[in-house]
């Protein structure tokens, strides 16, 4: 009786064994824990212009057969109304055309009762309803029509976020006192780099008037005319990585590289202008490597995975420990597939 007993506890101990096998194996199998970076992505660079230093990423489309409208294109085509909700943290979008709208986290919205940044990444489908879309205010003190804007609706998306601790003060922390804070901080950098105040008077606390600044214009566009053609001569490229005074920063890696070369103009752009911001006359730094991007990229997709729907359509994972931030935008209509993986070096 007792070999029995024993025999069936062993059995019973071999078939947990067996059940906790099986459901790590399905963990790994999972969309949560896709993370192959290391095997899929072909790294080129560095290119260097001062003190911003770009590396290429090179892989195979994941998504084809399917073109996206970036909000920028879609935005001066009409084909989609970004609303004005009289909230800070809440816009809405609709699609009014056939096609399908890809908007990018950090991409600026000019206009409304504030200029917004927006703080998820979204798929409008075709002819859509009103969909919600989270946002931080750019810009404080203004709630009223600016000049020959309108105050019920946006007029467009040129420029996003322009600093690494913009990124994570909306993305990471959701804190809008943050991003308010954040904004001054980037507008006294960039007023100290052209040695004049950038602030607009129109509205001096708009972070996109700022940016518009022609100086800022102009020391950006040194940059982007030095460095905007690696992307046309390359192929297979679908990201880029970026330091700035030799120190890791940020990177973007689409699963399309059409829909990467559609962003590259405004992707690059900022990025000029946060380097320029850190621009320090005479200053000497050890150029960043190829190995540094790939170890940085390891270490993105190591913690834990943490989900979040943001949409009917969109599924974002998040992973994160104390130096590094990792995003990746999933596609429902697509079976879960990636579209966008954004990876963010803390500190």
């Amino acid at each position: 009786m007792k070999k029995k007993t024993f025999v069936l506890a062993i059995g019973v101990v071999l078939l947990a064994v067996g059940m906790a096998m099986l459901a790590q194996a399905q963990v790994r199998r999972s969309g949560s824990s896709q993370s192959t970076s290391k095997s899929e992505y072909r790294i080129s660079g560095p290119y260097t212009y001062k003190n911003l230093t770009v590396f290429l990423i090179h892989g195979q489309d994941k998504i084809t057969g399917k073109k996206f409208l970036t909000l920028q294109e879609a935005l001066a085509q009409r084909k989609v109304i970004v609303y004005e909700t009289k909230e800070v943290n809440e816009l809405s979008i609709r699609n009014v055309s056939s096609e399908e709208v890809y908007v990018q986290a950090g991409e600026i919205v000019k206009g409304g009762q504030q200029d917004r940044m927006l703080g998820v990444d979204l798929i409008v489908p075709p002819h859509s309803k009103k969909i919600p879309i989270a946002a931080f205010c750019v810009e404080s003190g203004r709630w009223t029509k600016r000049g020959g804007e309108q105050a019920a609706v946006f007029s467009s998306s040129v420029d996003a976020a322009v600093s690494r601790d913009l990124k994570i003060a909306a993305k990471v922390a959701n804190s809008q006192g943050e991003v308010w804070r954040n904004v001054t901080v980037a507008q006294d950098k960039l007023s100290a780099t052209v040695g004049s105040r950038v602030n607009s008077a129109e509205s001096e606390s708009s972070l996109q008037l700022a940016v518009e600044n022609r100086r800022v214009q102009e020391t950006a566009d040194n940059y982007v005319k030095d460095l905007s053609h690696i992307v046309y001569t390359k192929a297979n490229v679908i990201g880029y990585a970026f330091a700035i005074n030799g120190n890791i920063n940020s990177a973007d890696v689409y699963a399309s590289s059409g829909l990467f070369r559609k962003l590259w103009p405004k992707l690059l752009k900022a990025s000029a202008i946060e380097a320029m911001a850190e621009l320090r006359k005479d200053q000497k730094f050890e150029p960043a490597t190829s190995g540094q991007v790939r170890t940085f990229f390891s270490d993105s997709e190591t913690a834990s995975p943490k989900e979040k729907e943001v949409s009917s359509r969109v599924n974002l994972v998040t992973r994160e420990d104390a130096d590094n931030v990792f995003f990746e935008t999933r596609d429902r209509a697509q079976k879960d597939a990636w579209v966008h993986r954004n990876y963010i070096k803390k500190n």
